[in-house]
């Protein structure tokens, strides 16, 4: 499912218009600097917890030595820092049944 087909669905279950549907899921998972609910918390180091659903957050990695498999040369991974997701319980449960 993409974002179109949930916006679809929700105005549907909601019984709003499909343009409202639309703007509310861009709203939550715009990825763009300065929109989206989501993307605005983890940039803030924050944190989205959805109590039966899950929680998304942000982790660091440290810098590390690698090697390039090509050549066998010995180089350095830069420190980063990414998204995560991860999945609540009921979430867990109803996907393994």
């Amino acid at each position: 499912m993409n974002k179109s087909e949930m916006a679809e669905k929700l105005a549907k279950k909601c019984d709003i218009s499909q343009a409202k549907a639309n703007e509310i899921v861009q709203t939550i998972f715009d990825t763009r600097p300065g929109h989206g609910i989501i993307a605005t918390t983890l940039d803030g180091g924050g944190k989205v917890q959805l109590a039966g659903f899950g929680s998304f957050g942000t982790k660091s990695r440290a810098g590390r030595k690698g090697r390039n498999p090509a050549t066998g040369a010995e180089i350095f991974i830069a420190a980063k820092k990414y998204a995560y997701f991860k999945p609540a319980k009921g979430l867990k449960d109803r996907v393994a049944d």
